[in-house]
């Protein structure tokens, strides 16, 4: 069920802080969600200027609760602003991608990802605790599962109140039934909310995203 009100746990995510206190805090969260072995899901994460964003969405990365070693790798795809600086400080993985644009961010991270699984995040949307094991659950129960995605909803900015995004989100949840439906699901799957093993990403060459195409927007799963 769509919230029609933004949900009382993203609110601990909607201020920014880059204090030392915080990055701090940060670092060690991703240390134990890390297990200190080699990762079995690697969420992956391309940037472009997302020094607004970007703490507050590995913050809600980092709190997420599972038993699974998982590594955060960030695709810094040629960031101006403080991007890279944060990821630092954060202690999370991270790479560089000169190639401009979505697609070959996502490929990079594709490449250097070193998990089994590969989940696919945006640097501007918060995560809740449960979504990294909620999206590898299928993967891991059956290998007739290839891919798994899930739905969103947009955090209100400026005048645009939360209600006015929920029944957009409503007839998205309509165009997905059909999809579901009368065609195929596949064209549900977001790069930003989505899933799937990576020697299979690999066999079918990664991501190819059609020019026109984009992730924007202020989003909670």
């Amino acid at each position: 069920m769509k919230p029609i009100f933004i949900p009382r746990y993203i609110l601990q995510y909607l201020n920014k802080d880059h204090s030392t206190a915080n990055l701090d805090a940060i670092k060690s969260a991703y240390q134990e969600l890390t297990k200190g072995t080699a990762p079995e899901i690697s969420v992956v994460m391309p940037a472009y200027n997302e020094e607004e964003n970007i703490v507050q969405t590995l913050t809600s990365l980092c709190n997420n609760v599972t038993g699974r070693a998982v590594e955060i790798l960030v695709v810094n795809n040629n960031s101006t602003d403080k991007t890279e600086e944060l990821i630092k400080a954060c202690g999370v993985n991270y790479v560089l991608q000169t190639v401009q644009g979505i697609t070959p961010a996502r490929n990079m991270g594709l490449s250097q990802a070193r998990g089994k699984y590969i989940l696919n995040a945006d640097a501007d949307t918060i995560y809740p605790k449960d979504w990294i094991e909620e999206m590898i659950k299928p993967l891991a129960n059956s290998d007739k599962v290839a891919i798994t995605y899930g739905v969103f909803a947009f955090i209100p900015i400026g005048s645009t109140g939360r209600v006015t995004y929920y029944f957009y989100e409503l007839l998205a949840e309509l165009s997905r039934f059909y999809n579901t439906r009368f065609k195929t699901e596949a064209v549900n799957v977001y790069g930003f909310n989505s899933g799937f093993r990576k020697d299979q990403g690999l066999q079918v060459d990664g991501f190819n995203h059609p020019p026109g195409t984009n992730e924007d927007g202020f989003q909670v799963i």
